[in-house]
């Protein structure tokens, strides 16, 4: 029962990946169509990322008053609608009509799942989580051009999109049983894998504390703030940079790009077996020092191929932060405030992926694209050294209850 639900969260995040990566591929046929400027396509993409924003942000109640259950149900059968109204959409209007449940239905998804799964099931199950989600990014753009080459209907594309992820929600409407047998009857021992359900950061007056005032959260945060900073930013002027300052041909430069994304989800299937003999912090932390390696290799002037050894490199870093911190979460925080702390981490994410790539972009219009290794280097940092002051406050309070534990033995 507990395997057959977590494929269900499998298959989940494999949706959530599907529609990602869809308005970047499609858009060029979209313009035409449409006859609209080309900025459009970023009007979109903030209207997406607002909703998933807002949502991410709410989800700590909505979650804890329906159930992770309900709430994936009711989201994916929202982004399986606004799929489908893409397919129809008769102007642009309706496209960024379309585009707000789109976001609102993927920021409650990516929540609580991440902390269904950082709660009842163990590390490994986290990497591949997201090393799913990575196999539904790369296959999205696959089925889009599919249908507009054969096609020459990207509306046809968006139709089969909508239709797996209705699918999706079928099988979801059926499985909602299963959610509270498996919360109710899971043996994973959270003593072991999350240290004291309470978390590190819980005293005994937590009722009155609200999550952000809970020590630590604030450098949590920043760490995702950076890291999807960091992440996002290559995959978006990764290529440019390599056009502009290193001389690639577009074609090459697209091909080294997409062995950054590589990195990542064969990192992440990768890491899924790693964490049964390292722990997260471990692994977050040698994963930031691989990314900024990868960095400082792309900042340095070296021949070419180094940065493609840097543009791996930084894939490979960045494979196992993000859902190593992520389930870290109940353990630092505590699983009563772990919902909703996990909403806003997402919702900092997404603010990350969403505001840090343009300001780059902003910057580089009045300067040079040259910037851009700089820059990563300073967001791997940041991050580094975030996740590091945090690691040291976890480790101070770990040893102060250890020995409040044993004084009161006596």
């Amino acid at each position: 029962m507990t395997t057959f639900l977590l494929v269900i969260i499998y298959l989940a995040f494999i949706s959530l990946g599907l529609p990602d990566s869809l308005l970047g591929v499609t858009w060029p046929v979209m313009q035409s169509d449409y006859g609209a400027p080309l900025e459009t396509a970023g009007l979109l993409f903030m209207t997406i990322a607002g909703g998933t924003i807002i949502s991410s942000l709410a989800s700590g109640k909505i979650l804890k008053r329906f159930g992770t259950g309900n709430v994936t149900f009711v989201s994916c059968l929202m982004t399986a609608g606004a799929l489908l109204g893409f397919h129809f959409a008769p102007s642009v209007v309706w496209l960024i009509v379309c585009a707000i449940p789109l976001g609102l239905g993927a920021g409650s998804v990516d929540t609580g799942l991440n902390n269904y799964v950082a709660t009842h099931y163990k590390a490994h199950h986290m990497s591949w989580l997201h090393c799913f989600w990575g196999v539904g990014a790369t296959f999205g753009p696959i089925i889009m051009a599919q249908f507009i080459s054969e096609q020459h209907s990207w509306r046809n594309g968006y139709l089969a999109i909508s239709g797996i992820q209705f699918t999706l929600t079928v099988i979801l409407l059926f499985t909602l049983p299963l959610w509270n047998r498996v919360k109710k009857s899971s043996d994973i021992n959270l003593h072991e894998e999350l240290g004291d359900s309470k978390g590190v950061f819980h005293h005994e007056d937590a009722k009155h504390v609200k999550p952000l005032q809970i020590k630590g959260v604030k450098l949590a945060l920043i760490s995702f703030l950076f890291y999807c900073g960091v992440e996002s930013t290559v995959g978006l002027w990764g290529s440019s940079f390599l056009v502009n300052v290193k001389e690639l041909p577009v074609a090459a430069a697209a091909q080294w790009v997409s062995l950054y994304y590589a990195g990542i989800t064969i990192g992440r299937f990768i890491t899924g077996f790693i964490t049964f003999k390292m722990s997260n912090r471990t692994l977050i932390r040698m994963g930031q020092i691989i990314a900024l390696t990868g960095a400082t290799f792309l900042f340095l002037p070296l021949p070419s191929t180094f940065s493609l050894v840097g543009f791996i490199m930084i894939g490979l870093g960045l494979a196992p932060i993000f859902p190593c911190m992520l389930h870290e979460t109940p353990a630092r925080f505590g699983k009563k405030h772990s919902q909703t702390i996990m909403g806003y981490q997402m919702a900092v994410a997404y603010t990350g992926s969403t505001f840090m790539p343009p300001l780059l972009g902003f910057i580089a219009s009045h300067s040079t694209i040259g910037i851009f290794p700089f820059c990563l280097v300073v967001f791997v940092a940041a991050m580094l050294l975030s996740s590091e002051k945090l690691n040291t406050l976890l480790t101070k309070k770990e040893v102060f209850k250890r020995k409040d534990t044993s004084s009161t033995a006596f």
